[in-house]
């Protein structure tokens, strides 16, 4: 689901006109934000929680060349999902469980690519 996407369905479900449902949701944003920017978690209870988690500098390696190149030090937000959202999405089979996203050229079930 796309940021417009999520807009519509909002404006769609409430009686809400679209720009009013883009401000709603750029306001929901924002305030993720700037609490994230203040080292604040986000604690939204059936859904998850958001937090900031700082990671050390370190050397990486540029894969063209293999030269070290250092990594400075950062701050990135992470997302840790709630237990009801986490059972939701394990109780609706409404997608085949796999491994990989390339079952398309796999038309009989013997594990092999028909090519």
């Amino acid at each position: 689901m796309t940021k417009s996407e999520l807009i519509d369905a909002i404006a769609g479900r409430g009686e809400l006109t679209k720009a009013r449902a883009e401000l709603v949701v750029n306001c929901v944003f924002d305030a993720m934000t700037q609490a994230l920017q203040r080292n604040e978690g986000i604690e939204i209870r059936g859904f998850g929680s958001f937090t900031v988690r700082p990671y050390k500098p370190y050397s990486g390696r540029n894969p063209r060349t293999g030269q070290p190149v250092p990594v400075p030090a950062k701050r990135l937000p992470f997302f840790k999902v709630g237990k009801e959202l986490k059972e939701l999405v394990n109780a609706s089979r409404a997608y085949a469980i796999s491994g990989d996203d390339d079952d398309e050229d796999d038309d009989d079930d013997d594990g092999t690519d028909d090519e």
